[in-house]
């Protein structure tokens, strides 16, 4: 299948095909549920070893890794197929338990998440993800298209919402600007100049610049890296209030589409951790850190 095409209607799999993808899609290189890697040169052993990402032609060591997650094996394979051809890395779990230990026992930097799953739903995983590497980048791709279940998803800290069917190259498109904005905060989290050990003050509240916490008082609050550059930009206006736009600029590195509710939902999880009262809602102009 071609990208240009509509919404996706997923080719079968073709298990024994190993050959590097092309740009087209119009054969598959990626035909198992598990983390698959190019043919060795040197004899494979007869116990099992720890799979690797399927490696694009041409792709380095740099390559991004994204972990893929659905119960549809069709599904995983065209959007396999389609990364692989982009230079990416490309993992794959058929269910959330196999989600959840992949992705701890490795490093992606992207995972593409269903939500319906048999057993360990893509919620749940969410959760669990997230509780333990607060900073792990999560792009929801799923079935259920509701208002609710985005904001929801949003809200528990998936950085994108997708919803099936889907345009290809939308998706690619989503995935280059989840990447980018991961490398963008990852190096703005020191900015030039900021040592490691840094403490920034505002009122009663304290952010520890190398560990990504928070403290109004009561004891350290870990923080992921968006909530951490939000909370940073508004202590850095003492007694101002900070525009949507001017957040958005800052924090995620480039524009949103202007309806985008993305720094009301990391407002909302910053409150839920600090407290209500930290941040208050300047009507019509934006965001404020209390000065108590």
């Amino acid at each position: 299948m071609r990208s240009h095409q509509g919404a996706v209607q997923a080719p079968m799999a073709q298990p024994g095909l190993t050959g590097p993808a092309e740009p087209t899609l119009t054969h598959p290189t990626l035909s198992h549920p598990t983390l698959s890697h190019p043919t060795p040169s040197h004899p494979t052993p007869s116990h099992p070893t720890p799979s690797h990402p399927t490696l694009a032609e041409g792709a380095g060591p740099a390559a991004k890794r994204i972990l893929i997650v659905d119960d549809e094996p069709k599904i995983r394979s065209f959007i396999g197929r389609a990364l692989v051809a982009a230079g990416y890395l490309t993992g794959f779990a058929g269910s959330g338990t196999e989600a959840l230990r992949d992705a701890l026992d490795g490093h992606y930097d992207l995972i593409i998440l269903d939500l319906v799953m048999p057993g360990l739903d893509g919620r749940r995983v969410l959760d669990q993800l997230l509780r333990a590497r607060p900073d792990q980048a999560v792009m929801v791709l799923s079935c259920v298209a509701d208002v609710a279940t985005k904001v929801d998803c949003l809200e528990r800290g998936a950085q994108d919402y997708l919803t099936k069917p889907f345009s290809l190259a939308e998706l690619l498109a989503r995935v280059r600007v989840r990447l980018r904005e991961d490398a963008h905060l990852r190096s703005d989290a020191l900015r030039p100049g900021e040592a490691a050990a840094e403490v920034i003050r505002a009122g009663n509240l304290t952010l520890d610049v190398a560990r990504l916490v928070a403290n109004i008082g009561q004891g350290p609050v870990p923080l992921t890296r968006l909530e951490f550059l939000l909370l940073r930009e508004l202590a850095e206006h003492p007694g101002q209030s900070v525009p949507k736009g001017k957040l958005l600029a800052s924090v995620w590195g480039y524009d949103f589409d202007p309806g985008s509710n993305v720094v009301d939902v990391c407002v909302r999880r910053l409150r839920s951790k600090l407290g209500f009262s930290l941040i208050k809602t300047v009507r019509g102009e934006g965001y404020q850190v209390a000065d108590h």
